[in-house]
């Protein structure tokens, strides 16, 4: 069997209010003096003055760096800014772009990466991977986080879609993690039950309490920490492989088509309902537990175009042809696309 890494966050905080320990923290993961911070602009301005009061009691120095996209001629351009700062270490303030910018560049720079999210839209929060824009959109493996630092008041007050679009891409392991075993049985692939298992559980903590999470409302900090395991489960794994599946490619595949449409998680989601029913699963329970946690379930809420939806299945596998999944059984074309996302109710 080939050897793989396990590379794993050293320390992970989740508090309340606690923000203003963020000096500390990383004083207590590495012993530096300046770090680089990469964020965007509206999170910058929620965060900035806590942040920047607690790394100057910590005797920190710090410089910002404006993440404005996530294509490669911008992250080029931090990653000279960040190289010219001198700085020991680089920290993604924000949500899924700033956490990915700060990750990829702490990897080319071999800089040690923190990562504070400020939203809990995807599991690439403790995750070694980042998506990347490019002519083959996909998750590319960078370094996993040093240190992970959670303030659950400021996700709290992030918009809601985000925190449902985190609950997307937990549910989304569930057809992974089938996918996964596929690949296991058709092609002898490495797979390992444990980081199987753990990111199985945390879909299935949000299915066990979709009623609850309908009645009552999302517990943020239940969420957090599925999604952070789910990460961890990656890291464990040396891949993405418990988290990303079919479902995934063909959440890809819709960037590559039409960028900018629908969050992340909100994506995979609906692609999960369908690869669900591709491998056998129920995917009417998929259905009910996006709805209680207020995630979209049809194309139309995120603004997907039918003939995209089906182009984007048809092409999903050939994004990462090397991967085994449940669309290599399937000679998918437009018209079974379009008629398997009539028969879940996504059209």
């Amino acid at each position: 069997m080939r050897s793989h890494k396990m590379e794993l966050p050293r320390l992970i905080v989740v508090g309340e209010k606690n923000i203003n320990d963020i000096g500390s923290f990383l004083k207590s993961l590495k012993n530096i003096k300046k770090v680089s911070l990469v964020s965007g602009n509206n999170v910058k301005k929620i965060v900035q003055s806590k942040i920047e009061s607690s790394l100057s009691a910590s005797k920190i120095q710090m410089v910002w760096h404006l993440a404005k996209t996530n294509d490669k001629k911008s992250i080029q351009q931090i990653e000279q800014n960040v190289g010219k700062s001198k700085s020991e270490l680089i920290v993604g303030v924000g949500g899924g772009r700033s956490v990915d910018i700060a990750k990829i560049i702490g990897f080319n720079l071999d800089l040690p990466f923190v990562s504070i999210p400020t939203s809990a839209s995807h599991d690439g929060i403790a995750s070694p991977f980042v998506s990347i824009k490019g002519n083959k959109p996909h998750s590319l493996v960078a370094t996993a986080p040093l240190g992970v630092f959670v303030d659950v008041d400021i996700i709290k007050k992030a918009p809601k879609k985000l925190l449902a679009s985190g609950c997307g891409d937990l549910i989304a392991k569930i057809t992974a993690v089938r996918d996964w075993q596929l690949g296991r049985d058709k092609t002898g692939e490495y797979y390992g039950r444990y980081s199987a298992d753990l990111a199985l559980m945390s879909a299935k903590i949000l299915m066990e309490h979709s009623n609850r999470f309908s009645k009552k409302g999302l517990d943020v900090r239940e969420v957090v920490e599925a999604l952070i395991s789910a990460g961890v489960a990656s890291c464990i794994a040396g891949s993405s492989r418990p988290c990303s599946g079919a479902e995934h490619l063909f959440s890809h595949a819709v960037d590559k088509l039409e960028p900018g449409i629908g969050l992340h998680g909100e994506k995979c989601g609906i692609g999960a309902i369908m690869i669900a029913k591709l491998q056998g699963q129920d995917w009417r329970k998929i259905v009910k537990t996006l709805k209680s946690v207020g995630a979209p379930t049809t194309a139309k809420e995120i603004g997907l175009k039918s003939e995209v939806l089906a182009k984007a299945l048809t092409i999903a596998q050939s994004l990462r042809p090397e991967r085994y999944t449940i669309l290599k059984e399937v000679d998918m074309n437009e018209n079974k696309a379009i008629n398997l996302a009539k028969s879940t109710k996504v059209l």
